[in-house]
């Protein structure tokens, strides 16, 4: 465990894997001071000893290091800029991490913003869920300079298991679009698979426990698998936030001049999702829409 003795961090955003990210960052050694839209998560934390702020800019001015977990790129928008953001509380030289999933075309402006406020900016955007924002197990994909990079080593070092650096600004996003990419067209197979097993008369589970150590089997096929078979959709990553990051993917390859036909239908499911109540579960709860589709005999 790295000892963080003297690292100031300012975090802000403390949604379900934000929460367990600033946490172990304090339990660690750090000081670290949270600001969240609303209230609850930050009197959480400062029960439990952290630091607190009113503002984006006040805890940006709290620390050389600044960490946003946000929701999507129009929350680190409103984050940096205003009378009250980070970028008016920013210390000179000071590092911004954005471990949240944001556009990769959005990125590189902010990365030029928080240049022009003097600050340095790393996009460095996570995969492993709440389980690995908990156990600080994350893989991490950075983007930004090398020197960045090394300077938040010792911070990322305690959230993550794995850190790569990808790229220049910009490319460690590229990276999780990606990773978001394969993330919901693996849990559009393993729904569809798991859904026509129990429809032609097989045991889900059983078929499930026989994939395993074959070429189908995979961490999505071993977790959100079980919870499809459970029917446990308490959030983790949640089904509204996997359609952002399609559209973010969508958005990307528009840009460049790509078509992702598999990634839009994949999209269109996942709409179809919120669309029925379910944006706030899991995005393995995309299983639940070949089970109304079982249900009322219709198509998906």
């Amino acid at each position: 465990m790295n000892d963080l003795t003297g690292y100031a961090v300012g975090f802000i955003g403390l949604g379900l894997m934000g929460r367990p990210m600033a946490l172990n960052l304090h339990c660690a050694g750090a000081t670290v001071t949270v600001h969240n839209r609303s209230r609850a998560p930050v009197e959480a934390l400062a029960a439990k000893g952290l630091r607190t702020a009113d503002s984006a800019g006040t805890a940006a001015a709290a620390g050389d290091f600044v960490i946003l977990m946000l929701t999507d790129t129009p929350a680190v928008d409103a984050v940096l800029e205003g009378p009250d953001g980070v970028l008016a509380g920013l210390r000179p030289g000071a590092l911004v991490i954005d471990m949240g999933s944001t556009s990769p075309l959005a990125t590189r402006e902010f990365a030029a913003r928080v240049a022009e406020a003097g600050g340095e900016w790393l996009d460095a955007p996570v995969s492993g869920g709440v389980v690995g924002a908990e156990a600080a197990t994350l893989s991490i994909m950075a983007g930004g300079s090398i020197e960045a990079l090394e300077r938040a080593r010792p911070l990322l070092e305690r959230l993550g298991a794995r850190l790569t650096h990808v790229g220049p600004s910009g490319c460690g996003q590229i990276a999780k679009t990606v990773n978001q990419m394969i993330v919901g067209l693996t849990i559009g197979a393993v729904a569809e698979a798991l859904a026509l097993a129990g429809r032609a008369g097989a045991d889900p589970a059983r078929v499930r426990a026989a994939l395993v150590g074959g070429f189908a089997d995979s961490r999505i096929l071993e977790l959100h698998g079980l919870r499809m078979i459970d029917g446990d959709f308490t959030a983790g990553g949640r089904v509204s936030t996997q359609h952002k990051d399609l559209l973010q993917a969508l958005e990307l390859a528009g840009a460049v001049g790509l078509e992702l036909p598999a990634t839009e239908l994949n999209r269109r499911l996942y709409a179809e999702c919120i669309a029925a109540g379910d944006g706030g579960l899991d995005h393995s709860a995309l299983y639940r829409h070949y089970t109304r589709t079982a249900t009322t005999g219709g198509e998906g």
